[in-house]
């Protein structure tokens, strides 16, 4: 299993869908709308190379599709990143080039941290 992480940003859009789909339809829907992402993310853990390059797109980030979600993320070292969750109908390609370096950074200070957890015991000390 490929170790998988989200930001807070990607987490805070996850709340927003929630929130979006009780209001608009009802809890089960949101409910669901949960279950499916969940199931995504699991997929994404399992397998990271189903994060997939875009051909209308040439920057580093990678993309998985949930229903009319789109999860943007990054891979490190093997280790993958969500970054943020976009609606497919948001234009989020035209979007990309603005919020790139900031999402990109993000997922670098991540994998940053995670290598300096991976010392072994007695190092560094």
């Amino acid at each position: 299993m490929t170790k998988l992480l989200l930001t807070d940003r990607a987490l805070s859009d996850i709340d927003a869908i929630e929130q979006y789909s009780v209001e608009r339809w009802d809890t089960q829907v949101a409910d669901q709308y949960l279950v499916d992402l969940d199931s995504a993310l699991g997929r994404l853990a399992e397998d990271i190379s189903l994060f997939k390059e875009r051909h209308d797109y040439t920057g580093r980030l990678r993309f998985y599709n949930v229903r009319e979600h789109v999860l943007v993320g990054d891979v490190i070292g093997g280790v993958g990143f969500v970054l943020t969750v976009w609606h497919g109908s948001m234009g989020f390609i035209d979007r990309l080039p603005n919020i790139e370096p900031d999402l990109v950074h993000e997922a670098e200070i991540m994998a940053r941290h995670i290598e300096g957890a991976r010392v072994e015991p007695g190092e560094g000390v």
